[in-house]
């Protein structure tokens, strides 16, 4: 049995004559949080949409549970979970009501409804109409109603967009218990770079219908800059006794930025400034976040 949920085969798609998608090849594997980044505009959307089928592509280019899309359709869709943006809602209805409609226009037996209210976290607030409910409570029943035929993927387009704080919290912490608890398989889309690196296991970044990188959020980690950061007494002469000695420094707010190169390195250069009478407050080695990485590989 394939390990990859989600496979796309140079995907490509065109709206008019204007190329949307350009030979992109997917690899979401099992049990993973794997988020789908890049700028608007730049295919997200559009691949999600053919994801699930609503619009349509040729054959043998989409593969999930390593079926090929269009000769398994029904198959394929049951077991799959959807969120696209905004929950559809009932919001004259209470949020127990709203998964018992689901329920019953699915045929799925209503005994999963107060397991879903707990999975949710929404058993105290079931019985409140929808239209009461905060953003991120709404999110939450949406992903309940997702959830109701217990599918093995769920796939959700900007599942945070305006949320405050601690509805992205707690969307988080639910996504990470249906992964590593549950098992399950989560693709999602998102602009919000911070939230993401916090939620993922796994990457992919699309430019201009262009896949620029796919892989672990520690393989896209290895490829960025490290740098030594220093606050030193006296930074500007600091900083010249660097440059001075053949280092690449630049100051920024009295915080000194060099290359990072090797352990070593960093214990000559911390050497260097206590010998000519700097006080070395601190010394440490920093990463480029997501958000500086995308920057990065999207310009």
């Amino acid at each position: 049995m394939t390990n990859k949920i989600i496979e796309t085969r140079n995907l490509s798609y065109h709206f008019g004559v204007s190329k949307v998608l350009d030979q992109v090849s997917l690899r979401v594997e099992a049990g993973s949080i794997y988020g789908f980044i890049g700028p608007n505009g730049a295919g997200k959307t559009t691949c999600i949409k053919i994801l699930l089928n609503l619009l349509q592509t040729d054959n043998n280019q989409v593969f999930l549970f390593g079926k090929e899309f269009k000769n398994n359709r029904t198959n394929i869709l049951s077991r799959i979970g959807s969120l696209i943006e905004q929950p559809a809602l009932y919001h004259h209805l209470t949020g127990r009501e709203n998964l018992k409609n689901r329920a019953q226009l699915l045929e799925i037996p209503t005994s999963r409804i107060n397991d879903i209210l707990t999975l949710v976290d929404l058993s105290e607030h079931a019985d409140k109409k929808a239209g009461k409910y905060s953003l991120g409570m709404k999110q939450r029943l949406g992903i309940g109603l997702a959830l109701l035929p217990d599918p093995e993927l769920l796939i959700l387009d900007e599942p945070t967009n305006g949320l405050d704080p601690n509805g992205i919290i707690e969307i988080r912490n639910l996504l990470r218990k249906l992964v590593y608890e549950m098992g399950k398989t989560v693709f999602i889309s998102s602009h919000m770079l911070s939230e993401v690196e916090k939620m993922v296991s796994h990457l992919g970044i699309i430019n201009q219908g262009k896949l620029v990188f796919q892989g672990s959020l520690e393989e896209l980690h290895q490829i960025s800059k490290k740098q030594i950061v220093i606050k030193a007494s006296r930074p500007i002469d600091a900083k010249e006794l660097l440059s001075k000695m053949g280092y690449i420094a630049e100051l920024v707010d009295e915080t000194i930025f060099l290359p990072f190169q090797t352990n070593e390195q960093v214990a000559k250069i911390n050497q260097l400034l206590l010998s000519n009478n700097h006080s070395v407050y601190s010394l440490s080695q920093s990463q480029e976040n997501l958000e500086n990485l995308y920057l990065t590989i999207t310009q």
